[in-house]
């Protein structure tokens, strides 16, 4: 079973011919709404692969509460952990170029009332060789808490170290699996503009040193990941992106739901891939995910 303790959010997007330069003003094409949140948006990839899942985090009491579970709900995620308080649900600003690339702005809202003591409760509930999947649009002390009850209680962790914040690096070290793009990587390696080849080198002796899975993706130039020793490459699909705000979320989502149910690592590398490269096919977070016939059926 997979459980998510992360972020919902109801996302807000706009379309562009191009993003804008700070300060300018560039007329849109469209104008859209659907549920997101990096927490969200895993949680609902891991059930369209296949996975039990319960999300757990917050909403408010407001307009955005009930679109922004919608889509779980409908998967049949487990919402029951979701509270509702009085701060407004979390948002996100986004806008969307023409060639798929996008800026995004995050406001925490509800997403901030997320507690160590609400950690605690859902590692409570957990089972040794469950996995709990993270990122980093709650408060980074409750998923520093939720790493460390998580590691006394032998579950798996699978930390997405974004949004790329102060405490990422030091979360990232705390998790048994880490997912990152090159920039995180860079961040969590202390190191800065690594060419391919060292980027392989030094993700080689970080896994030497912590004994953790590490997994990078790296857009159009696929994912590298090491593994009991092993470096991994793979790639995804050659498509002409729509919109990539989904990619990286449908990736953890995948890779999560691929181990639960008990993949050989490359192909689960392989599969999240896959279905990473197919959530760039449609606009929004959530609406782009595939479900695991569509996946399937290009592998």
């Amino acid at each position: 079973m997979i459980t998510v303790f992360g972020s919902i959010n109801m996302d807000l997007i706009a379309t562009s011919p191009r993003l804008p330069k700070p300060g300018e003003t560039v007329g849109g094409t469209g104008f859209s709404t659907a549920a997101g949140g990096k927490g969200a948006n895993q949680a609902l990839a891991a059930r369209r692969a296949g996975s039990t899942v319960r999300m757990v985090g917050a909403v408010g009491s407001d307009q955005f509460a009930e679109p922004a579970l919608r889509l779980l709900d409908e998967a049949g995620a487990d919402l029951s952990a979701v509270k509702h308080v009085t701060e407004p649900t979390g948002t996100a600003l986004i806008i969307v170029g023409a060639d798929g690339e996008n800026m995004i702005v995050v406001v925490p809202g509800a997403n901030g009332t997320v507690t160590a003591a609400d950690a605690h409760r859902t590692v409570d509930s957990m089972q040794a060789g469950d996995i709990l999947m993270l990122q980093i649009e709650v408060p980074a002390s409750a998923v520093e808490e939720a790493l460390i009850a998580a590691n006394r209680r032998k579950v798996t962790t699978i930390i997405n170290i974004a949004p790329l914040t102060a405490e990422a690096a030091r979360l990232g070290r705390m998790a048994d699996i880490v997912v990152a793009n090159e920039t995180e990587f860079e961040r969590l390696a202390a190191r800065d503009d690594m060419s391919a080849d060292e980027r392989e080198k030094v993700l080689l002796q970080l896994h030497s040193e912590t004994g953790q899975t590490l997994i990078v993706t790296l857009g159009a130039d696929g994912v590298i990941a090491a593994r009991d020793g092993r470096l991994y490459r793979t790639k995804g699909l050659d498509i002409t992106p729509v919109d990539t705000v989904g990619a990286g979320d449908t990736f953890c989502g995948y890779i999560a739901a691929s181990l639960d149910q008990g993949l050989d690592f490359e192909l689960a590398l392989r599969r999240a891939a896959v279905a990473g490269s197919l959530a760039c096919l449609k606009p929004g977070a959530q609406p782009s995910i595939p479900v695991t016939e569509d996946v399937a059926r290009h592998l």
